[in-house]
């Protein structure tokens, strides 16, 4: 009885069609290609990005570079391309604020105020990071002392959320170059100016507008502040991760001279 019994149960057991098991199979097989193909997009948009980023780290350093050939020479033009697939080139202007300051006697006395545009390249962070408050170089200094001191300076930053923009951006900033020579101190600006957008937007196109040249006389001491208009945009001290936001240089009993360029930005 024990042996027909066995026999009755496997009798009514019913096997999967195989129609079915197919489809089962064709299905999963279906599922996993897909999450390799994604898988592999997402590695590869990553790979792209972070390439993009560096290739235009160093194409924002050849601008820096090109914003001083172009300064000091009224009419001078420089036209620079660049590719990018997942980043935007952006001007901002008057980002910045430096305030020139004279010392006669135990006051200092505000001789001009020149407000500038920066240069970013901005890069969504869904497509490349390297973490919140990055900085790199950890903090810069706005005022360059010496002949081959830069006249802008570029760094890399990732500040979110910043005005619901979430980027991590490499930055062009102008800086303040000074000279100290025998007989006077001469302080060299650019100040960034927009321009019409160009027609190619994978342009950026720089040009001379004017150079001026300003003579404080002879004072004790010049002192140089920095301020962020735009800081209700996130671009505060925190962004720019100045060093100091003052800078105080004895003349010396020396003429101070300070020399301003205008340069439009297209970009």
């Amino acid at each position: 009885m024990e042996g027909t019994r066995k026999e009755h149960i496997l009798m009514n057991c019913k096997a999967v069609s195989p129609s079915i098991s197919t489809a089962i199979i064709t299905s999963a097989i279906v599922v996993l290609l897909i999450v390799t193909i994604v898988f592999t997009n997402n590695f590869l948009d990553a790979g792209i990005a972070e390439n993009e980023f560096s290739s235009m780290k160093q194409f924002m350093q050849t601008a820096a570079l090109q914003i001083d050939d172009v300064a000091w020479t009224i009419g001078r033009t420089q036209t620079l391309h660049y590719a990018t697939r997942f980043g935007s080139i952006q001007f901002m202007p008057n980002a910045l604020n430096y305030s020139i300051y004279i010392k006669n006697g135990e006051n200092y006395i505000l001789k001009g105020n020149f407000s500038t545009g920066i240069i970013l390249f901005n890069m969504p962070i869904s497509k490349y990071s390297v973490g919140n408050n990055y900085h790199e170089p950890k903090t810069i200094n706005f005022l360059q002392v010496g002949a081959t001191a830069p006249i802008c300076q570029v760094f890399v930053v990732e500040k979110v959320p910043m005005n619901n923009e979430n980027y991590i951006r490499v930055v062009v900033i102008p800086s303040i170059r000074v000279l100290n020579l025998t007989n006077n101190i001469r302080f060299y600006l650019p100040i960034l100016i927009q321009g019409s957008h160009p027609s190619n937007s994978h342009v950026i196109t720089l040009i001379g507008k004017n150079v001026k040249g300003i003579l404080y006389g002879d004072f004790d001491a010049v002192k140089i502040t920095v301020s962020f208009p735009k800081s209700e945009l996130g671009y505060t001290s925190d962004f720019f991760n100045f060093q100091n936001t003052e800078e105080i240089m004895d003349t010396q009993g020396k003429s101070v001279q300070f020399y301003v360029s205008e340069v439009m930005v297209r970009a």
